[in-house]
């Protein structure tokens, strides 16, 4: 009994420390999902703007951007993947992993071939245990990103989207990331970056005709200096989302550790009580035994 009392007892400190350390970790990520928040929050009437500026170039102008073109023939297109750098985050990085194998398994069913971006460590972990190509990485600033780094996976994506198929480039670019919907909720979302799909943000009158617009000096030009600010503020948008999405569910993630470990301690408090009840209920049945024997 004694040496089982010990190991419940070994096993409740053990408990008790790993639930220090979600808990802290827990209390970490509460902190950080607010100014992650704040910054998604901060970065949309930008990215809403800039939107409606696309949008009315695109729909009240005659002309054929090479990025708003639709090629007659996709061959390649282009997956990013946005994971985090760091585990201990639930399902976070695995359903956005697995909403990327499906879209991947869905344009190669249409004749395409796939060449990744990946962004998170925890992607590019993935891949490299499958020993799977990928043509960038970037990682180590998935907790806070950093507007450079959608300017780099940019530049990277313009030059291979610019680039003829038979050279390597692509025809096609997709976003695929965790979407921030509540604390106790993130989505996988699958956006098609380029060729642009203008669906949003033209205004109308309240008469309802649209409005007159005059381009200085000409659409082609207003376009060039657009859409690349365009695609870095759709890129840093899904940064800042998936980093919101990460730090809740690393917080639902510790909040269900921390719970699971109070459980562990009252079970086995509930069992070192009774194998210590045991124990006494033994010591004392050995001594009236040993007494009766003396009396007899």
């Amino acid at each position: 009994m004694g040496a089982q009392l010990r190991v419940y007892r070994q096993k409740i400190r053990s408990a008790q420390t790993t639930k220090k350390i979600t808990r802290a970790m827990e209390l970490i990520a509460a902190s950080r999902i607010q100014k992650a928040r704040a910054r998604v929050a901060a970065s949309e009437p930008y990215t809403t703007a800039i939107t409606r500026a696309v949008s009315a170039v695109a729909v009240h102008s005659n002309t054929d951007h090479p990025l708003l073109t639709e090629p007659e023939r996709i061959e390649r297109a282009a997956v990013v993947i946005f994971t985090s750098d760091r585990g201990l985050a639930g399902a976070f990085n695995s359903q956005v992993l697995r909403e990327a194998e499906q879209l991947s398994e869905l344009l190669r069913a249409e004749g395409k071939d796939v060449k990744y971006y990946l962004v998170g460590r925890k992607a590019q972990g993935y891949f490299s245990f499958r020993a799977r190509a990928s043509e960038r990485v970037w990682t180590g600033g998935t907790d806070s990103p950093a507007f450079e780094t959608a300017q780099e996976i940019s530049e990277a994506l313009l030059e291979a989207f610019n680039t003829e198929t038979a050279e390597g480039g692509v025809d096609e670019i997709h976003l695929v990331y965790n979407r921030f919907v509540s604390m106790v909720s993130q989505t996988p979302e699958v956006h098609r970056l380029l060729p642009l799909e203008v669906v949003e943000g033209v205004a109308e009158a309240s008469d309802g005709a649209n409005p007159l617009y005059e381009f200085e000096p000409d659409a082609d030009t207003v376009l060039d200096k657009l859409l690349p600010a365009y695609i870095e503020s759709r890129l840093f948008n899904a940064l800042l989302e998936s980093a919101a999405a990460k730090h809740a569910a690393t917080q639902k993630a510790m909040k269900s550790a921390s719970d699971n470990a109070d459980a562990l301690i009252r079970d086995y408090t509930r069992l070192a009580n009774n194998a210590r009840q045991a124990e006494i209920t033994q010591q004392i049945s050995e001594i009236v035994g040993g007494a009766d024997a003396l009396s007899d």
